[in-house]
């Protein structure tokens, strides 16, 4: 792997180090906002005492902190594929370019020693997953992968209470940020409570060293941000557009990794970048929180 020189002597020195995915930059937001998000969303782990280090395949080789260049050829490039832990390999063998989804994120981050992620929203179980299996590889991963994931709960689009019995199924704590309720990506309230609490970044940064105390580091840790109640999407329009993304999808025989991208562009599109505006602003505020908790995880290691 090649990390990048900041970020490896961050690491090495024990000094904060946020991982970022770069799926958002390729597939979850449109050109050319991407790349200016991209920098904005790196400056926001910066603004949080840490630094970032976004995590993409370059000429088939994992790259953890990317130059501007490499930023920008994830960001424009049309060859670069979504690339999951199961990829990884094939992508390397083919010298191709992947984005990084929150599981290969994770996975790469966790190899070079990186504990804090953040992430817009987390995957999880699909709607009808009873019939079809649909499930993100984030929720496998985590049950396997010792890293703190700072995300605004799962995406709006999927089955939360699946996802979270799934979460607890396999070992995978999750954790409001200054709520009691779990967050549903466009909105602050999925409608399911949450069963741990805390309220400072020093609070979160205690867990993951209770975590290392008791041995149970080899599990991720959830840590749910919801967006700013000023910065969610108006109900009434999110509950219409889901309805009708989700009927859109069934009658276009959408499947697999590709409905989450299907379903965000056409919430983009039928909300006329409110959505957008949305995501943005959850990404950023995810961002900043992370390089908090990392900042305050290594000023006490």
């Amino acid at each position: 792997m090649h990390v990048h020189p900041e970020v490896a002597d961050a690491v090495a020195a024990g000094r904060p180090v946020v991982a970022l995915e770069s799926t958002i930059i390729s597939h979850g937001l449109p050109r050319p906002d991407n790349l200016r998000v991209a920098r904005e969303i790196e400056e926001a782990v910066r603004s949080g005492g840490a630094v970032p280090a976004t995590i993409a395949i370059i000429g088939g080789e994992p790259h953890i902190g990317l130059d501007d260049s490499a930023l920008r050829r994830i960001a424009e490039e049309d060859a670069v594929v979504k690339v999951s832990v199961r990829d990884v390999a094939v992508l390397a063998a083919r010298g191709g370019d992947g984005a990084t989804t929150v599981a290969s994120t994770a996975h790469l981050a966790a190899a070079v020693g990186i504990v804090v992620f953040a992430t817009g929203g987390l995957g999880g179980v699909h709607r009808g997953a009873r019939d079809t299996w649909d499930e993100s590889a984030d929720l496998m991963t985590l049950s396997r992968t010792g890293v703190l994931v700072v995300c605004a709960g799962v995406k709006s689009i999927l089955d939360v209470g699946a996802t979270l019995e799934r979460l607890e199924s396999l070992n995978v704590a999750v954790i409001g940020y200054r709520t009691d309720r779990f967050p549903g990506f466009y909105l602050a309230d999925s409608g399911r409570p949450v069963s741990w609490r805390v309220d400072t970044p020093q609070q979160v940064a205690d867990v993951l060293r209770a975590r290392r105390r008791l041995g149970t580091d080899g599990y991720g840790l959830v840590l749910a941000n919801p967006i700013a109640p000023g910065d969610q999407m108006d109900h009434a329009l999110h509950d219409r557009v889901l309805a009708a993304a989700l009927r859109a999808a069934d009658a276009d025989g959408v499947q697999g990794k590709d409905v989450t991208p299907f379903l965000l562009d056409f919430f983009h599109r039928e909300t006329r970048g409110a959505s957008l505006a949305a995501n943005i602003a959850l990404v950023l505020s995810n961002a900043r929180l992370a390089g908090e908790v990392a900042a305050a995880y290594a000023a006490k290691m």
